[in-house]
């Protein structure tokens, strides 16, 4: 199973969100519904390079996806799911989302 890290209010996460309703190959995580969410994406984001670019440019890093074999990738596109065209990114100064 794919977990998915989202937050409701970012248009990004709502697009793929949407792709995989109903699909029990994802678990979406919504990191805005409890702290322990919040805590545990914050310590994948804290700890692994993957965001390292995401962080440089003042990206949130959401949608955050850890396939089965653990490795982290925030494209859409390495899940097999359709990546927003244009869309906003959720940057931690609010531009964006």
């Amino acid at each position: 199973m794919i977990k998915m890290y989202v937050m409701k209010t970012c248009p990004y996460c709502e697009y793929v969100e949407k792709q995989v309703k109903g699909n029990n190959q994802f678990e979406v995580i919504d990191i805005s519904t409890h702290v322990k969410k919040l805590k545990e994406f914050l310590d994948l984001r804290d700890n692994n390079s993957a965001f390292d670019e995401a962080k440089k440019i003042g990206d949130v890093g959401i949608p955050c996806y850890v396939k089965e074999d653990g490795t982290i990738t925030l494209s859409s596109a390495e899940v097999g799911l359709e990546p927003m065209p244009d869309g906003p990114v959720c940057s931690i100064d609010g531009t964006g989302c």
